[in-house]
């Protein structure tokens, strides 16, 4: 399938952004397990790369991006830097918050990825919001949130989608679909199997697309963006894959289904991408490795920035709380 925009080069770029998401929390995996490295829950999409790349790769640089707990693939993705994002995570000073934030409440400004928040469901409003910003100021841009289906559950969301509807503000819901809220399969907290049908209840396009095909969420991604710009008002967007670790690391998921797991597994987004990459001749095995190596040093490079970081001294404990 040919799909616009989606040069050899793009491609190259994807899988290279897709492998650096992966890696970064492979290195997180590691450091949750030794005491005193990192701080605080560590809640991860390992597995779920082709969503936030798919995404991401169709945003212009002034476009805003509001995210959940499960955030750094977002943020990556966007542009962030894996350096200043690891010293946050570790808590330092030279983070993208100063150390303030940890790993739940990231912000990264500089690429217009305004917050994050582990309340759930709390994202979609405060993107309506942003959203409706860039309205009022008669900007071509738009706002993509991303919340999972746990929190299409939640109240915030359902009044998020109606008032972006109704006043047509350029947002684009993406619910990020793992079909685990917490401990509960979807099945368990969620009364239809399709979360995309809500969107015909708010008078929006919806699509649900394979969340473990980052060219088709590429796709779907740049359709529904192009609608949103066009100040046709919200679209939404069900990405559909699967969570690879528990809730966070601190959880064993003795819940989970180990050969439903397995079977998801077995449609991990990078080894099928990588796959058809070189079946496509866009990348041989061997670039496909240096590009592994390459991430692997990149990510390696920031455990050392963050390691090499200072810890914020007490006395900015009430620095940055607000502009005046």
């Amino acid at each position: 399938m040919q799909i616009d925009g989606l040069t050899s080069q793009v491609r190259r770029e994807m899988y290279t952004e897709m492998v650096l998401i992966r890696k970064f929390e492979e290195k997180l995996i590691a450091l949750a397990r030794e005491k005193a490295r990192v701080v605080g829950m560590q809640i991860l999409a390992y597995g779920q790369e082709a969503v936030a790349v798919g995404v991401a790769k169709t945003l212009n640089p002034n476009d805003v991006v509001v995210s959940n707990h499960r955030s750094h693939g977002h943020l990556l993705a966007k542009g962030a830097d894996p350096k200043l994002l690891m010293a946050e995570i570790m808590g330092k000073a030279t983070g993208v918050n100063k150390g303030k934030a940890g790993t739940l409440h990231l912000a990264v400004p500089e690429v217009n990825a305004i917050l994050t928040s582990t309340i759930v469901g709390a994202s979609p409003p405060l993107g309506v919001g942003s959203a409706f910003a860039q309205q009022y100021r008669n900007l071509p841009d738009i706002t993509v949130v991303f919340f999972g289906d746990g929190a299409a559950a939640e109240g915030s969301v359902h009044e998020a989608m109606n008032l972006a509807s109704l006043w047509k503000l350029p947002v684009l819901f993406v619910c990020e679909n793992n079909c685990w809220a917490g401990a509960q399969c979807l099945m368990d907290h969620c009364c239809v199997d399709d979360i995309v049908r809500r969107a015909d209840a708010y008078g929006m396009p919806g699509i649900a697309v394979d969340g473990n095909d980052v060219e088709a969420v590429y796709n779907s991604a740049r359709n529904m963006a192009a609608h949103c710009r066009g100040g046709k008002g919200p679209a939404l967007i069900e990405a559909r894959t699967y969570r690879m670790r528990g809730h966070g690391e601190h959880d064993p998921c003795h819940y989970m289904n180990q050969s439903e797991l397995q079977q998801w597994a077995e449609k991990c987004p990078i080894k099928t991408f990588r796959a058809r990459l070189k079946a496509d001749g866009v990348l041989t095995e061997e670039e496909l490795a240096a590009i592994d190596i390459e991430q692997g040093a990149v990510v390696k490079e920031a455990v050392t920035f963050g390691d090499d970081s200072p810890f914020p001294p007490a006395k900015d404990a009430l620095r940055d709380l607000w502009i005046e």
